[in-house]
């Protein structure tokens, strides 16, 4: 009877070992996917509208710029400038500026490279003041917010273009709540 209690001992040990082994490296997994891969971003604010509302959830791509760059269009998730350590905060923006670029804002309008930009995804005119011209430096990218209503966005009007390290993700799709699920 003692070698059954022995085995039985041994086995829920092993079994136990087995259990653990298997939460450690699925939860370094998911560090690493987290860390390197996607990640989840809830908005907050109205900065977005009419793309995107408070409290959707953003399923956010990190890889895709380990290999590549942001493209004109791109609604990204960066590190607010001036904010750092335990202030760090994230905002949602829309990527309107490549490197080089001269972006201007008169009349209303966003005009890059001396052309005027064609922005579906907004609602209004630009309610703010004109704006630059400003060249857009190297590694680095000028962003906005889709809601063009006076003060209605902090964005690259207000701190200036972006360096690329500031930008952690593409938001890819909205995924929460369920009747707005959607690709970006």
């Amino acid at each position: 009877m003692k070698a059954t209690s022995e085995r039985t001992t041994t086995s829920w040990r092993r079994e136990l070992y087995d259990w653990l082994k298997t939460l450690v490296i699925a939860f370094a997994v998911v560090m690493v996917l987290h860390l390197f891969v996607f990640n989840l971003s809830t908005v907050e604010g109205s900065s977005m509208e009419p793309t995107l509302s408070d409290d959707e959830w953003l399923f956010v791509n990190k890889f895709v710029y380990l290999l590549g760059k942001p493209k004109l269009g791109d609604v990204v998730i960066l590190v607010e400038p001036n904010t750092s350590g335990e202030d760090k905060k994230f905002l949602v923006k829309r990527v309107v500026g490549l490197p080089g670029d001269r972006i201007e804002i008169h009349d209303q309008h966003l005009y890059r490279n001396g052309e005027l930009v064609d922005e579906p995804y907004t609602d209004t005119l630009i309610e703010d003041l004109s704006y630059g011209p400003e060249v857009v430096g190297d590694g680095q990218y000028f962003v906005m917010g889709d809601n063009r209503h006076a003060r209605a966005s902090l964005d690259s009007r207000s701190f200036h273009a972006v360096p690329e390290e500031l930008i952690q993700g593409r938001a890819e799709f909205i995924l929460w709540p369920l009747n707005k699920i959607k690709a970006l």
